[in-house]
């Protein structure tokens, strides 16, 4: 197990801010990135489309000029990540912008293509795809991927169904390169225990949403920070795909979250215009009891590695 040669000796803690759909923006990858965490978005955040080369810009700009500046403690690398399913039909204009702008890392979701990863690894960029079960981590590293991002149980969003354990394991099995673990990380005792069980990297998305970076509605906001996680309930209705969203915003939309019927898969939306999720409907990941008040992104990042370090102590001493 090895950190990428793009992430090595270039984290203050082993953790990538997960994209997070609608709320994540420059603000907010900015702050992760400067505080010294991969710092991700999904380039359909980037609304029209033409705004993702105004974000690339602005963003590889800004952190070359902030690492001028700091040469001793340069902002960590930051990621993009790509929705490949056929839904997406933004994708080739929007690789053509990670590749214009050599995106150090991209994250792919919801399917495996050949020519995509060789076009990332034409400039030295790498790819990592998230997964919640073996089969498909198989069939993403037969693609091209360099690593994989295991979606277990707890997840906030899109998310699987596997205890992180039997996920982990199974895949450690085979593969041997870059693996990062979501699903209900909140803490830094929980980034160390993923390490612990074989993943090199945490990816953590819900408690950023309760950051003063994060574009989202304060009362989204709010109920993170009031909402544990019994809160979080798993359905496939809103998007098509099986997810976990706070029971909160689903009764907001009067909806009874104890009673919610099947959606059809076939009729998948990942953010059209018609879609109630994610912008009244709000996804979120079972860790959440971790998350009692609203901070910068910053300020949270100091607060995992001050809880990173004191686990890493205790176990070894």
């Amino acid at each position: 197990m090895a950190l990428p040669e793009t992430l090595q000796n270039k984290l203050r803690i082993p953790v990538i801010g997960a994209p997070l759909f609608i709320i994540s923006h420059p603000p907010l990858l900015l702050a992760q990135c400067k505080a010294g965490i991969v710092g991700s978005f999904p380039a359909l955040n980037a609304r029209p489309q033409s705004q993702l080369d105004e974000w690339l810009a602005e963003i590889t700009e800004t952190l070359a000029d902030y690492n001028k500046k700091n040469p001793e403690e340069p902002a960590a690398p930051f990621a993009v990540n790509q929705i490949v399913h056929k839904s997406n039909t933004r994708l080739e204009h929007d690789l053509e912008m990670c590749v214009k702008y050599k995106v150090p890392l991209v994250i792919t979701s919801l399917g495996a293509r050949e020519d995509l990863n060789a076009a990332i690894h034409s400039y030295g960029g790498i790819v990592m795809h998230d997964i919640i079960h073996d089969r498909h981590a198989r069939k993403a590293i037969e693609k091209g991927a360099d690593g994989l991002i295991g979606v277990a149980a707890g997840a906030g969003g899109h998310a699987g169904t596997l205890s992180p354990f039997a996920l982990i394991q199974e895949i450690r099995q085979w593969f041997d390169g870059p693996l990062a673990l979501s699903g209900a990380i909140a803490n830094g005792g929980a980034v160390l225990a993923a390490q612990a069980m074989g993943a090199d990297l945490a990816y953590i998305g819900s408690p950023f949403i309760a950051t003063r970076e994060a574009r989202a509605v304060d009362e989204y906001k709010t109920m993170i920070t009031e909402s544990r996680a019994a809160d979080i309930i798993y359905s496939n209705l809103f998007t098509g795909v099986h997810g976990n969203y706070l029971k909160g915003s689903i009764i907001k939309s009067g909806m009874d979250p104890d009673n919610l019927p099947e959606s059809d898969p076939s009729k998948m939306d990942f953010g059209g215009e018609k879609t109630k999720a994610w912008k009244d409907i709000w996804g979120c990941g079972q860790g959440i009891g971790a998350v009692d008040k609203v901070v910068g992104a910053t300020q949270l990042v100091d607060r995992l590695v001050d809880e990173y370090r004191a686990a890493h102590h205790a176990i070894c001493h």
